[in-house]
Parts: C-alpha cells; sequence; structure tokens
C-alpha cells in the first residue's frame, strides 16, 4: 500500500455513514450482504448509500459480487490489513515490546472456527 491508497481508504472511512457501511459489513464477513439489506439496516436511502458504497469500493475497502439479481457487498479484509500495516510498518522505532498491545488489539475477535456475532 502506498500513501495515496491509504489517504483515499482514510478519506473513504472519514464520513460516519460510510464507516457504518464498512463496519456492518466487516461483520457480515464471509457472506456479505445485498445492498437493500445494508440500507435497511443503517436506516439510508438507497440512493444515497450507492454513492457510499461507489466510494468504499475504489478506495478499495469493499467488494461487491452480482448473484442473480441482487449486488452482495463484502468487506475487503486484506485491505483493512495492508492500512494497518501501512500505519503499523514503522512502529515505535523498532521496539516490538511498545507495539505489542496496539497489535494484540488488532487480532480478530474469535478463533477463525467460530463465527463472531458482533454489530
Amino acid at each position: 500500500m502506498d500513501t495515496d491508497q491509504a489517504l483515499a481508504a482514510f478519506a473513504a472511512l472519514a464520513q460516519a455513514t460510510r464507516l457504518d457501511v464498512f463496519r456492518l459489513l466487516v461483520a457480515h464477513e464471509p457472506e456479505g450482504l445485498p445492498a437493500g439489506e445494508v440500507a435497511r439496516r443503517l436506516d439510508v436511502p438507497h440512493n444515497t448509500l450507492s454513492t457510499h458504497l461507489g466510494i468504499l469500493a475504489r478506495a478499495g475497502l469493499i467488494a461487491a459480487e452480482r448473484q442473480s439479481r441482487l449486488i452482495i457487498y463484502r468487506a475487503r479484509l486484506g485491505a483493512v490489513g495492508d492500512l494497518a500495516s501501512f500505519i503499523l510498518k514503522d512502529c515505535c522505532g523498532g521496539k516490538p515490546d511498545i507495539c505489542a498491545p496496539l497489535i494484540a488489539d488488532l487480532q480478530p475477535c474469535c478463533p477463525a472456527e467460530e463465527p463472531c456475532d458482533v454489530v
């Protein structure tokens, strides 16, 4: 990830509705959610949501997949990992003990074999 990509991701997430959309999609990985369901859960008009989804997609934070008549949106968790790595790349001047608590907070909320019930 380069500086421009990081700035695009941060800019996309620097708006309340887009941050809510992204967090909702993260919570529904790996299945994702149809756009209409995202709009319903967040009480956002469909045309407004479409704009927000486009911004998140152009920033590389979400991906869309057509399934019949639905478009399913998913968070791109790898992009989030890339963003976190970009921020922490030079963490604490090479003193890993200082960064350990921060890195521990980035660990998944639950074991890979158990589904998360976050939101």
